[in-house]
């Protein structure tokens, strides 16, 4: 056992009024939104890797944590758990996520590995059977060893391709076995460095391939969890394969797969993508893809993926909204898949970190179900397109260039722009952020 978390209260939620940091002032859980509960809605979870493994470095230098749990032995690896599930049980979190490597000490071979997996998988699962959170999603880390340092599933070297597989195959038993409602697949280092030493055809092909024997053995394995796919452009690799929704999407429909496998969006990738959190999540959405998020956000002044916990209201109503509209969670949920800052040393930031971006997507959540509520925003994309609604605007779509051309010329068609009002509408999402 870990003493660790022991001078911090549970959290409860006191309103917007409290002035007790070790308090919710918006998330509620049993607040109803929409019909639903506020919990039920958000399905909040706790990234196991950022909390409990990472020591805290950055490009430029190394570790500034301390934590108890840092070794490499199973005492070591259950003293993390301990922690990590009394972290759990103070915030309320109903989720957690986790690797097999944030988990388990790195072992001789795979055999080792998969033992020391299932042995903290049995583990966690009697703490989840006392009263610990469910497991949203598990996964596979296939980028942080060194043997993965040209990939997994893309690799040159067909062992690498061998030991991924298996690996991932341990780690959707594990999923399995303690009720995860989903899979991930995070391509760390799926890409390349340079054209001069790479076959891209080939690359794609095995990449297609490995994830077809994912879905495979989900449905060999009964597991009735979403198996998801995590997009991220460059960093780490210069040229990633799994770049954003759009790219993953023409992956999918490429191997067929785009039935089978759905999409786990992180706020901080699709910015490095160049897009919006909430297009990302619109774009799967409009694809019959979304799955779940990943709630972070970048330091806007860096060129990396700095994993900060969410603090703009406004971000997050704009990606709530969308998820909203897409009908919201099925199984996939909010993971929090950020980290402190590397100052950050003591116990009480870890929880109250957590407490500020539980608050902020909970307002964002509540702001959302008032914009949709209040319908001025589809009130005006419906009439934006209300012309498409015309006999002969629906005909046209079936028509061809010729005859289009003829009834403009007969009719005398000779169209004026219309605004498209973009400031009328941020000025009403204003009103509710």
């Amino acid at each position: 056992m870990t003493d660790f978390f022991a001078d911090i209260p549970e959290i409860r939620f006191e309103g917007p009024g409290s002035t007790n940091e070790f308090a919710f002032r918006h998330y509620d859980p049993d607040e109803t939104v929409m019909g639903k509960r506020m919990a039920d809605h958000l399905r909040f979870a706790v990234a196991y890797w950022h909390n409990f493994a990472w020591p805290g470095g950055d490009p430029f230098g190394g570790q500034t944590f301390e934590r108890p749990w840092f070794g490499d032995t199973m005492d070591h690896a259950k003293m993390k758990a301990d922690a990590a599930f009394e972290m759990f049980r103070r915030l309320g979190v109903p989720y957690f996520c986790f690797h097999d490597a944030d988990v388990r000490p790195e072992g001789a071979d795979f055999a080792e590995n998969t033992r020391n997996l299932m042995e903290i998988v049995e583990y966690f699962g009697e703490k989840m059977e006392a009263g610990g959170p469910k497991l949203l999603w598990g996964t596979a880390n296939l980028f942080s060893h060194r043997r993965y340092m040209a990939g997994a599933a893309t690799n040159p070297d067909p062992d690498v391709f061998a030991f991924a597989a298996a690996t991932v195959k341990t780690c959707m038993d594990a999923t399995h076995r303690l009720g995860g409602e989903n899979y991930v697949l995070w391509g760390g280092r799926e890409g390349y460095e340079t054209l001069l030493n790479t076959d891209l055809v080939r690359e794609s092909e095995q990449a297609g391939r490995f994830l077809s024997m994912v879905v495979d053995y989900k449905h060999k394995l009964g597991f009735k969890g979403t198996i998801l796919v995590e997009p991220k452009p460059q960093e780490p690799t210069k040229h990633q394969y799994d770049y954003d929704v759009g790219t993953i999407y023409g992956f999918l429909k490429r191997f067929g797969l785009e039935d089978e496998v759905k999409i786990n969006i992180e706020c901080g990738h699709a910015i490095l993508a160049g897009h919006s959190f909430e297009h990302e999540i619109a774009l799967a959405a409009a694809l019959g893809i979304f799955g779940s998020i990943d709630m972070n956000r970048n330091d806007y002044q860096c060129g990396w993926d700095t994993d900060h916990f969410p603090n703009s209201t406004p971000e997050v109503a704009l990606a709530y909204y969308e998820i909203l509209r897409a009908g919201g969670f099925d199984t996939g949920g909010t993971n929090f898949d950020a980290k402190l800052r590397r100052q950050s040393l003591d116990p009480a930031d870890m929880i109250l970190a957590h407490v500020g971006a539980m608050d902020v997507c909970a307002r964002g959540l509540k702001a959302a179900a008032a914009m949709l509520e209040d319908d001025g925003l589809e009130a005006a994309r419906r009439a934006r397109y209300a012309g498409w609604n015309a006999p002969e605007a629906q005909a046209m779509l079936g028509s061809d260039l010729a005859s289009i051309a003829a009834r403009v010329e007969s009719e005398g068609i000779n169209p004026s722009p219309r605004s498209a009002r973009q400031e009328r509408l941020e000025n009403l999402v204003n009103r509710f952020v």
